[in-house]
């Protein structure tokens, strides 16, 4: 009994359902061409539509688990929208609303900041990559900046930089070199002194030992005379 009464509910619900569908106006399908639109509501209408579309794509597009080929289809999708989305903001512009480009996001790196990417795929000048398709092989190499190269320095680059302070005429100008030189000369000199004095002592040293050599062969001769006599 409780089935047929889930059965009755169910088919009651579809009723309702088809006959609400029934009520509502056919869906009013986007113009192919933007020139064709001669309301500026409309037109913005349909801007506000198309930025809907490409923000749920966007969101899909972060997914770095969809795989690299519906990656590359929703990126082509996304970059799709955006070129219809400048046709209806010229198409703006002529029925004289305001201008949406003007304030337009710009493309950014992996980490944030505004870049220039160039389109090896030839696109078109505007493709602009999103979400996990930067990393993408093949893209992530156009959002990674190229090493800096170091400049060698020529002959003249390495010339101009000498002056008088490479050949040390400005070394004394601060006082620094005067006080270190100063302090070394005060050591020398004191170590030269004393190497002094350790000579001077060795030597008369040796003038005593021998005045006490000759003094010693002088007694021995005089002791062997008297013996002889």
């Amino acid at each position: 009994m409780a089935r047929n009464e889930e059965k009755a509910q169910s088919m009651l619900n579809r009723f309702i359902a088809l006959k609400a569908e029934e009520k509502k106006k056919p869906k009013e399908r986007r113009p192919f061409l933007a020139s064709e639109c001669r309301d500026l509501a409309e037109a913005d209408k349909w801007r506000q539509q198309i930025m809907r579309e490409i923000g749920r794509k966007v969101a899909e597009i972060q997914n770095e688990g969809l795989g690299e080929h519906r990656l590359r289809d929703l990126n082509d999708e996304i970059n799709k929208l955006i070129r219809e989305k400048s046709h209806w903001e010229r198409r703006i512009i002529e029925l004289g609303g305001p201008n949406y480009a003007k304030h337009a996001p710009k493309m950014t790196d992996l980490e944030g900041n505004i870049v220039d990417v160039p389109n090896p795929s030839g696109r078109g000048p505007g493709y602009r990559y999103f979400g996990a398709a930067k990393k993408l092989p093949g893209v992530r190499e156009l959002f990674e900046k190229p090493p800096e190269l170091r400049k060698r320095r020529t002959r003249y680059d390495i010339y101009k930089r000498i002056d008088a302070s490479y050949y040390g005429y400005r070394d004394e100008e601060d006082g620094v070199l005067a006080r270190v030189e100063g302090l070394a000369e005060a050591k020398m000199r004191a170590e030269a002194e004393e190497e002094w004095r350790r000579v001077e002592e060795i030597r008369r040293e040796a003038r005593r030992g021998a005045k006490e050599v000759v003094s010693v062969g002088a007694a021995a001769r005089e002791g062997g005379e008297r013996e002889e006599g």
